[in-house]
């Protein structure tokens, strides 16, 4: 999966999280960006996945939303890559006569 496909989903979750919690909050875009100290459309960005929040930012929204910074986390969840040790690989008969 490539880091474009993965960026855009991460910012998608994160954007119906924080619409999900500003709804449930009863606040519109404008209150909650005067409540998070954050510019009004920033708060839209965000919800429309234009942009992903820094972790200053999340906690500014949850606090503005009274939750927990996790609640705008919710369904995200990191899953480390493989790693694979690295080797020789042995070419030749080890006399400069490569194999072909």
């Amino acid at each position: 999966m490539s880091s474009l496909v993965v960026d855009h989903t991460l910012k998608e979750r994160l954007g119906k999280n924080l619409r999900r919690a500003r709804k449930r909050a009863g606040l519109s875009q404008e209150e909650l960006s005067v409540l998070a100290s954050l510019h009004r459309t920033a708060v839209g960005q965000l919800e429309r996945g234009e942009r992903v929040a820094r972790a200053d930012t999340l906690v500014k929204l949850a606090g503005g939303l009274s939750v927990p910074v996790g609640d705008l986390l919710d369904g995200l969840a990191w899953e480390p890559g493989s790693v694979q040790t690295g080797g020789f690989k042995f070419v030749g008969d080890g006399l400069g006569n490569a194999e072909n």
